[in-house]
């Protein structure tokens, strides 16, 4: 009976499935938090190009922080809860004092209900100004091999931050 158990080859595939198994389910999940993470990065720097491009467009025009707010989560339809847990800063930028801008941007903490404003500088004519846009969101799977390897705040959420410049336009 033994010599029969020995030569048997029922169930000799368990052990490499049980081995690969969790590498193959770790790259799936990686792979569609990375998707997502694109999708999100992709959207929001979009919308911010829309938005900016209608800030040029609409010469003489100050908008404040919670009109532009929405008119980023209006032009990016796959970032969910947007209003909440998008933040903006306006920055203006002095050409012939050049003084770099803040490295670390200012995001949303989604703990809190309001999130004060940290720097939102609307220019006068001619003035270059840097809008960046944080957008916070919770990882898919913060267990994944990417999602454990992203950069996260206290809460788990991941900041997706996009630049965009431009010049406030004369009336």
């Amino acid at each position: 009976m033994f010599k029969k158990f020995r030569r048997s080859e029922d169930g000799s595939m368990v052990v490499p499935f049980a081995l690969w198994a969790p590498l193959f389910i770790m790259i799936m999940v990686s792979t569609i938090e990375m998707g997502t993470m694109t999708l999100r990065h992709s959207s929001l720097e979009r919308a911010l190009d829309q938005t900016v491009r209608d800030v040029r467009l609409g010469t003489g025009t100050t908008y404040t922080h919670a009109q532009l707010k929405r008119m980023i989560c209006d032009h990016a339809g796959v970032l969910p809860e947007c209003n909440s847990k998008l933040q903006l800063e306006m920055i203006l930028l002095h050409m012939d004092n050049w003084r770099e801008p803040d490295a670390k941007a200012d995001c949303v903490n989604v703990a809190r209900q309001a999130t004060p404003q940290r720097n939102y500088d609307v220019g006068e004519a001619n003035d270059v100004m840097l809008l960046r846009a944080c957008y916070k969101y919770d990882p898919f799977s913060p267990a994944g091999y990417l999602g454990g390897a992203m950069r996260t705040d206290g809460d788990g959420y991941v900041a997706l931050v996009s630049n965009s410049s431009f010049v406030q336009e004369p009336d």
